[in-house]
């Protein structure tokens, strides 16, 4: 209880600090839904990234730099799920590895952008992450999201593609418009499809 007070007070002190220019630069730059998101979201959103950038630790691997720019833009993709919820969703997530591309593990089929590990890790190739914010058709799709996303599952618990939700209640209309979405995408929807592929 006294953890998790102290914890927030943190938070709401360092998202009080004025963002850098630069960090704004690097949004501008490479995350296109920055510059969609209305004036309301957006002092939340940077607020949040605020806080993420300087809570997480950012490891390199395979010869990645960790600059102020990948730290901003993987933030980006992380704090877009939880806009209108609160940074808890991310308490068990400690650390974020960058390698520069993709990477093989011995056990991978293949090349691997993206992964999470024990639900505290999340490891990222910092050329899908770019790539993926920027092109939604590309080759890997938006690897960032796609790991972050992962994580919140987690977060609820069982790993069951249900977020922890603010009410019992709402775990009924989560359910409806769930089902709703997932059969039109079955029956190959074009809004559906444009949404999600069939990986996701």
């Amino acid at each position: 209880m006294v953890f998790g007070w102290l914890r927030a007070f943190q938070r709401n002190r360092i998202g009080r600090k004025p963002v850098p220019k630069e960090w704004i630069e690097h949004l501008e730059r490479n995350v296109p839904f920055f510059k969609t998101l209305k004036k309301k979201h957006r002092a939340d959103f940077l607020k949040k990234l605020n806080v993420f950038v300087r809570e997480k630790e950012f490891i390199a691997a395979g010869g990645a730099e960790i600059t102020d720019e990948v730290k901003v833009v993987i933030a980006a993709a992380a704090v877009r799920l939880i806009l209108g919820l609160d940074l808890s969703y991310y308490d068990r997530l400690t650390e974020i590895v960058v390698y520069p591309s993709h990477y093989l593990w011995p056990e991978s089929e293949g090349p691997v952008f993206g992964e999470v590990t024990n639900w505290i890790v999340v490891v990222l190739s910092w050329e899908a992450v770019v790539e993926g914010l920027n092109d939604p058709d590309a080759e890997y799709g938006d690897t960032a999201t796609h790991e972050f996303a992962h994580v919140l599952d987690r977060a609820a618990g069982p790993f069951d593609g249900t977020p922890h939700l603010h009410d019992a209640s709402h775990y009924k209309q989560w359910a409806r418009v769930m089902t709703r979405h997932l059969t039109r995408l079955r029956q190959g929807r074009r809004t559906e499809i444009e949404v999600l592929d069939e990986y996701g």
